[in-house]
């Protein structure tokens, strides 16, 4: 027997619609690359994805194309995702951070018809169009008179370009898993893979993110998670969904333009990546500034310290809220919303429960099991590799011919984990980083945690690497504030009642810097390969 209720097709730009009828003033606040503050709301995004649109489709383009942004967040950003995807073609998220070779085999690779750039990024296309031959037009986003002079082929302004579409275009019925949006994995081997959404997956996971974490219609949201990465974690469609103000800090995220826009904006809530908050709580620390609008901050991409939990929470008085998830999940997988128990728990308690992963959201579940497949307990010990699956989660890479998931739909997401009791999900360590030395494993995040607690230290890294008696033994990489050595003892010190003795290091390294990919993440195979033999040539 078949329900009785009216059939649905989705198409995201119901949401903009949506968000035009219910919130029209609703501001959207961008920082522009010329630093200057842009105002608009939803009323204008709306009208401006559906001229958007309407040219698009005058210019030839239909359902199924794959047109890419190689753009900042900003409003401009913004329309695209829904102009684009609304009127049936794909908005592919281009990462400004990719190597040339990786962003012409991504280009290629999603075959993009449009590139839509902003303006301090064409030297990039420019340097590669000879390489990407789908490529036919280049829209910058831009005022016509702003278009500098370029060698891109076809370059017209993203203001030129809508001037005459149709602000009372209407959004096509879609099929009913109609591609979406596309992004490309930042893996550290091999080439990126492409994740393709779909209009349902998209809708569904925005309102599973609205129940899994602690938003308020009034709040108003940082934007700092890109637009390029993994959707900017479901913001572009759950922020007009509620009618959320959205602020976005543009190309200028560092810790004095970001304390302004949050002042300025009166900022409640700040999506982002521990790397960013660094900047910013370094910048309120060194200026005695305190954020004082800021109620809640949800923090993913990498792992959460202890040092940055205890200065939001203590000096600012920010509930941070931790959340896991990948560019195969869409990306949300779990948050770790402030549950009535840790009320009455001490902080010591509190923290502990707030450094987890969290729990799965509605839609998504998990499991741990060993290397022959054998579901492990949840006892907070069991540690095993972490499956998901769920109805945002991918069945396979895009062009590949081949499932992604096990024959019970699972997806091994590469990382090493444990469940507790309760539900709370640990990452351990990314399976190819975990260390196993003399038959343990030691958990590179976990010293890497522990190291950053380190009042000199800025950021740590730690790396297995190839031991003659232990089989892998742990090499800790420093940057320290001042960027010059410390005394190596006062680091060990400070490690050894926070960690088991067989755990420290055998070798600690000072560096300038730690190599970082495109979304910001460690590239420890580079640190690997570099320091491969060290432990075998002593």
């Amino acid at each position: 027997m078949i329900g009785d209720m009216q059939s649905w097709t989705p198409n995201v730009a119901g949401i903009i619609e949506h968000a035009k009828k219910v919130h029209p003033k609703t501001e959207i606040i961008s920082r522009l690359v010329s630093g200057e503050i842009h105002r608009s709301n939803y009323e204008e995004v709306c009208i401006r994805s559906r001229k958007l649109a309407s040219v698009l489709i005058k210019d030839g383009y239909k359902e199924g194309d794959v047109l890419a942004t190689l753009a900042l967040n900003t409003y401009r950003h913004l329309e695209m995702y829904y102009g684009i995807s609304g009127m049936g073609a794909i908005t592919h998220t281009l990462n400004f951070r990719l190597h040339p070779e990786q962003a012409v085999y991504i280009i290629n690779h999603a075959e993009d018809k449009i590139i839509f750039v902003e303006t301090p990024f064409i030297p990039i296309l420019e340097a590669i169009q000879d390489q990407i031959p789908t490529v036919e037009k280049f829209i910058v986003l831009c005022e016509e008179n702003e278009l500098p002079e370029t060698s891109l082929k076809n370059a017209i302004s993203y203001e030129e370009y809508i001037m005459d579409g149709d602000e009372n275009y209407s959004w096509p019925t879609l099929k009913d898993d109609a591609a979406c949006g596309l992004c490309y994995t930042s893996g550290t081997t091999g080439n990126p893979k492409g994740v393709l959404y779909s209009h349902k997956s998209n809708i569904i996971h925005a309102q599973a993110a609205l129940t899994a974490m602690t938003i308020s219609p009034d709040d108003s949201i940082l934007m700092v998670v890109p637009l390029f990465h993994v959707l900017a974690w479901g913001i572009p469609y759950f922020g007009p969904m509620l009618g959320l103000k959205l602020v976005m800090p543009g190309m200028q995220m560092e810790g004095e333009p970001l304390y302004e826009l949050i002042e300025k904006e009166d900022i409640t809530l700040a999506f982002g990546v521990p790397t960013i908050w660094m900047g910013l709580l370094a910048y309120c620390r060194e200026n005695n500034k305190i954020l004082s609008s800021v109620k809640n901050t949800i923090i993913g991409g990498s792992a959460l310290s202890l040092a940055t939990l205890q200065e939001f929470d203590e000096v600012h008085d920010v509930n941070v809220i931790h959340a896991w998830g990948m560019t195969e999940m869409s990306p949300m997988g779990t948050t770790n919303i402030p549950t009535p128990e840790m009320e009455n728990m001490s902080k010591e308690e509190k923290y502990a429960i707030q450094l987890k992963q969290g729990r799965p959201i509605y839609g998504v579940e998990l499991k741990v099991v060993d290397d022959a497949g054998n579901e492990l307990p949840h006892d907070g010990e069991s540690q095993g590799h972490l499956l998901v699956r769920g109805p945002w989660i991918l069945q396979k890479y895009f062009k590949s011919d081949k499932d992604a998931v096990d024959s019970n739909g699972w997806f091994d997401t590469g990382d090493i984990s444990v469940l507790d009791e309760d539900g709370y999900m640990t990452i351990k360590d990314r399976a190819k980083d975990v260390i196993k030395s003399g038959g343990e494993w030691i958990s590179s995040i976990d010293l890497e945690n522990a190291a950053f607690g380190h009042p000199e230290v800025a950021e740590a890294c730690v790396v297995g690497i190839p031991h003659p008696k232990w089989d892998e033994r742990p090499m800790l990489f420093i940057v320290t504030n001042s960027g010059e050595p410390i005394e190596k003892q006062s680091i060990i010190d400070f490690l050894s009642d926070k960690v088991a003795k067989w755990w420290l290091p055998d070798e600690i390294i000072f560096l300038k810097e730690l190599p970082h990919g495109a979304t910001g993440k460690l590239q420890k195979f580079e640190l690997r390969e570099e320091y491969n033999n060290h432990y075998m040539e002593k």
